[in-house]
């Protein structure tokens, strides 16, 4: 069984003013998502700006996300990391801490063979229970996984059983799912290709847009799953404008300034992410107004 199907939100961290993590806007977002009806919420990841933050700080807030959400949905921990020692660590203190499941994006600047891929996220599960998702996100990492060994790991190791798939290469995708069949589930990591990747057996999607229209987000997903194809093919076209707003400078930079914009007080970010350019914001405002969040 799937750990979700649907949008799971790729949920930003709030910011004080000082930097620090704003754990009662953090309880404000989890809350306005579920109300929302987000399927999943996924904390720690590359929109939560994990790469600038310690593992304690890590593993605090997940521990805050698994209480405050109290099982209403599942809750899916980043933890990977370029050092496996380190990822095996943060698994550790995620399922430890509460977490659903886990998000291993592949070992950054290391270029690890396809043979180290395989070791690497194999020595990680073992070392855990609760399942797990492979994240693959070439255009961040400089690295590919070919779908043999995405296929391979789902299929060797128990609790590895699916993909986060943000290469954007839909025959790669195709290629999975073909060769995976239902050993494999796949998720979208691009808001723009939601529909398309469901079309090609799917679960569902691990989103930005999720953060600031979580119903909207569910309903694509939800009218495919239920045939209404073409309302979800429509809507996924209707957020093509905001999605590539949300894009238009490197994520989470737009998304943080869009919850700012409508006053959900998301903070800062962290260094070496800066604030949004203002034309881009002028162009994100315009097409959160358009799209009738703003």
């Amino acid at each position: 069984m799937a750990i979700f199907e649907g949008a799971g939100v790729a949920i930003i961290t709030p910011f004080k003013p000082n930097g620090d993590v704003n754990y009662e806007k953090m309880a404000e977002l989890v809350e306005e998502q579920i109300a929302g009806g987000t399927d999943a919420i996924i904390v720690c990841g590359t929109t939560g700006e994990s790469s600038t933050m310690t593992h304690e700080e890590d593993n605090d807030l997940i521990r805050f996300v698994c209480q405050q959400v109290n099982h209403r949905v599942p809750v899916i921990a980043g933890t990977g990391s370029n050092c496996t020692r380190e990822a095996v660590k943060k698994s550790k203190d995620a399922e430890e801490a509460g977490a659903d499941g886990l998000l291993l994006v592949t070992p950054y600047y290391n270029k690890a063979t396809q043979n180290g891929l395989i070791k690497h996220f194999t020595e990680i599960a073992e070392a855990v229970s609760i399942p797990i998702l492979l994240y693959h996100i070439p255009g961040r990492t400089g690295v590919t996984m070919k779908p043999e060994t995405i296929v391979k790991l789902c299929r060797e190791v128990p609790n590895i059983v699916g993909v986060k798939e943000a290469s954007g290469n839909f025959s790669a995708i195709a290629e999975i799912l073909h060769l995976g069949g239902e050993d494999v589930d796949v998720y979208s990591g691009n808001d723009d290709q939601i529909v398309p990747l469901l079309s090609l057996g799917g679960k569902g999607v691990i989103s930005v847009l999720s953060n600031i229209a979580p119903r909207q987000t569910h309903d694509i997903c939800e009218n495919y799953f239920k045939g209404n194809v073409e309302k979800a093919r429509q809507m996924q076209l209707e957020a093509l404008p905001l999605i590539n707003a949300l894009f238009c400078e490197v994520n989470p930079i737009p998304v943080k300034a869009a919850l700012n914009l409508m006053g959900k007080e998301a903070g800062p970010l962290r260094l070496p992410l800066t604030e949004m350019e203002p034309e881009n914001q002028a162009r994100l405002k315009k097409a959160m107004e358009d799209y009738g969040i703003l």
